[in-house]
């Protein structure tokens, strides 16, 4: 059985309706206002440049433009020149998002939509215990209209955008559901949604299996909240799945890793200007029963801090594949008009002094999924190295 599949097929998706996936996202946040720095970008011969480009698009262009969306893009276009992937120009939408999706939580009715090929918006999942579940929408119901609205023809952002209208609550549903002959209505209130990022589940063999899907504002408080749970039932073996994982708030690994390894380094820094940044573990709890970590190729940035933290440290096993490989940090700035810059400011480091950026980390124990498998191979083998221990 793929436990992952089991408690949290479509989460990622899910995370795309309050934000913009962070795809492997490992930043912190900081504040910049309006400074008056220049440069050759910014010169007399490139302003008449761009002035001349508006007025030929003004003279010539034969639809209508959108002047803000030009703009929007003008910004987009500087920071993509940098060819890096992980940097990037924020709106303000956009970056509204952005800090719902590290936050963890946000303002809505709790359920995962997808949209299909033929442009329906699909109920993926509802989560247990919000808003929607209790108002008795159901996996596989389809969206038909938002507050009377069609949205047969919206885009899922769009649509995600309607239900969390702020100046709408309850949000009307219109719903069709298989085996039911006419639509269902419902009015379903909003509220603080805290985003599941942890899952867990006790196995044979008193192994606790404890699955991390992204490191959030709430991922530490729902990995301690599991963790006692797993210790309430007599753990004895660990399994820390990461898989998938893309990444996400240094705080949030750390707080996490700090529960786990001995007195030491968890992960330094450095920046263009060779400035070091540690993160220390107090290690007043660390681990003391078997631990296993599962990794694959989409485990990234955060995940791969985790991981190469606990190979270092030599207090577990790593079992799967090689990480994603992304070694360097983001930060985000706030530009001051409710827009934002992210933008990778330095190389991050293990304890050992490995930069994994387009190596990954190698895992103690190398097992390629089986697709096709009826049981999740890799969690065996997981299971396996815990036993022989």
């Amino acid at each position: 059985m793929d436990h992952r599949g089991k408690f949290f097929k479509g989460f990622l998706l899910g995370l795309l309706l309050m934000a913009l996936v962070s795809a492997g996202g490992f930043y912190t946040y900081t504040t910049a206002g309006q400074s008056k720095v220049g440069g050759t970008l910014t010169n007399k011969e490139n302003l008449d440049k761009i002035s001349y480009l508006e007025g030929l698009i003004d003279m010539y262009y034969l639809n209508d433009v959108n002047t803000e969306e030009l703009q929007e893009g003008m910004y987009a276009g500087m920071v993509n020149g940098l060819g890096d992937p992980y940097s990037r120009y924020y709106t303000i939408e956009e970056y509204g998002a952005l800090n719902e999706e590290t936050q963890g939580r946000y303002e809505g009715i709790g359920v995962v939509m997808q949209q299909g090929k033929e442009g329906l918006v699909t109920l993926a999942r509802c989560y247990e215990d919000a808003p929607g579940a209790k108002a008795g929408l159901q996996a596989g119901d389809v969206l038909y209209q938002v507050n009377g609205k069609d949205v047969a023809d919206m885009d899922l952002t769009t649509v995600a955008k309607e239900i969390k209208d702020p100046n709408v609550n309850p949000v009307h549903l219109t719903i069709a559901r298989e085996g039911e002959k006419d639509y269902l209505e419902l009015d379903v209130l909003k509220e603080e949604i805290k985003v599941p990022v942890v899952s867990h589940e006790m196995l044979d063999d008193q192994i606790g299996y404890l699955a991390i899907y992204e490191f959030t504002d709430v991922t530490f408080e729902q990995y301690q909240n599991a963790k006692a749970d797993l210790e309430e039932q007599g753990m004895q073996r660990m399994i820390i799945d990461l898989r998938d994982n893309p990444g996400g708030l240094l705080t949030s690994v750390c707080d996490v890793l700090n529960t786990i390894l001995p007195k030491g380094l968890i992960v330094y820094t450095e920046d263009k200007y060779g400035k070091r940044e540690e993160e220390l573990c107090d290690g007043k709890t660390p681990i003391d029963i078997p631990l296993a970590i599962l990794v694959n190729g989409n485990s990234a940035s955060a995940s791969e801090i985790f991981a190469g933290a606990v190979k270092d440290h030599q207090v577990g096993t790593i079992v799967g594949t090689t990480t994603y490989g992304k070694g360097v940090v983001q930060t985000v700035k706030d530009l001051g008009d409710g827009s934002a810059l992210k933008l990778t400011i330095s190389n991050y480091y293990t304890p050992n002094g490995v930069n994994i950026n387009g190596v990954g980390i190698e895992p103690d124990e190398k097992v390629e999924l089986k697709e096709n498998g009826k049981e999740d191979n890799q969690l065996q083998k997981a299971i396996e190295v815990l036993l022989e221990q």
